[in-house]
């Protein structure tokens, strides 16, 4: 039994799925199985079982993940130690971003970040909201659409970030396409292509619908902002997206702004380990902050 495989088992309790385990860990999915083999040997019983596309924990697994929280807890804050003495000067930060931060602002965070700090190793992982508040316990900080909904990970701190505008989004001879703006009566006429479930578009655009007491006609559920752009093209219906997704469209889709108020979400960064934050996460925060940055 080594540390590597508790942590691994850790990570994998966590997510519930191997494959989402080895991307956490940047590993492959055959050594994250390898290393379970090896300590589920070790122990000589079933830690965990296959239930559909994840794992479950036996109740053997359950009381050995007590023990692999610690492992993994205590190496995260020698880590955190290390990085603090070495420095700005090395060191690794992991981020998480929802799928619109991931695609519109990350990258430029990212590019100003590493001018600044050249030799700090940055690694990322996206998904939706609810994807990336699972996976915190393997991230330094992260970059969310809304409030984060859940039980978030004990000592996790969350900053209020910027705002983002909700769309509509039409396609090119849509009789809502020469419209600046359109209320939910309207826009509830026709049918609509919405994200999946957990993202944070969804969760606004279904909250509004509900709140104006209008039915929702989907015609399309699909994973991802392009996802739901394609959609739109090929004429299933509106779709929503953040503003700033479409800031570089060619004309075929075009924007409609939701009436007569707004929609609009606040963007949040999650800290997961404030008590002890490595200097790259502190640095990385007051650089998020800075509205020089993005503008």
């Amino acid at each position: 039994m080594t540390p590597d495989q508790l942590i691994t088992f850790a990570t994998v309790a966590e997510h519930g799925n191997i494959s989402r385990a080895a991307v956490a860990l940047h590993l492959s999915q055959p050594a994250v199985s390898g290393q379970l083999r090896l300590l589920q040997d070790e122990f000589g019983e079933s830690l965990y079982l296959r239930d559909g596309r994840g794992v479950r924990l036996t109740a053997a697994g359950e009381q050995l993940l007590v023990h692999a929280e610690r492992v993994r807890e205590s190496f995260r804050q020698a880590h955190a130690l290390r990085d603090a003495l070495r420095g700005l000067e090395r060191g690794t930060l992991r981020i998480g971003a929802s799928t619109t931060p991931a695609s519109y602002l990350l990258p430029y965070l990212i590019a100003a970040f590493h001018k600044r700090y050249p030799d700090v190793t940055l690694t990322t992982i996206d998904g939706n909201t609810a994807e990336i508040v699972a996976a915190l316990g393997s991230l330094d900080i992260a970059l969310i659409e809304g409030q984060p909904s859940g039980e978030l990970p004990s000592g996790t701190t969350v900053t209020a970030w910027r705002d983002d505008e909700i769309v509509a989004i039409v396609p090119r001879g849509h009789p809502l396409a020469e419209r600046q703006d359109a209320t939910l009566d309207e826009i509830g006429g026709y049918p609509l292509v919405l994200r999946e479930s957990g993202s944070g578009v969804r969760q606004i655009v279904e909250r509004a619908f509900a709140q104006g007491k209008v039915a929702v006609r989907v015609a399309l559920e699909i994973a991802g902002v392009e996802g739901v752009k394609e959609a739109v093209r090929a004429g299933m219906g509106i779709g929503f997206v953040s503003a700033m997704s479409i800031r570089h469209e060619d004309g075929m889709l075009q924007r409609v702004h939701v009436g007569p108020a707004p929609l609009t979400r606040r963007f949040s960064i999650l800290l997961p380990h404030a008590d002890t934050p490595s200097r790259v996460a502190a640095r990385f925060l007051e650089l998020c902050q800075d509205a020089s940055i993005l503008g």
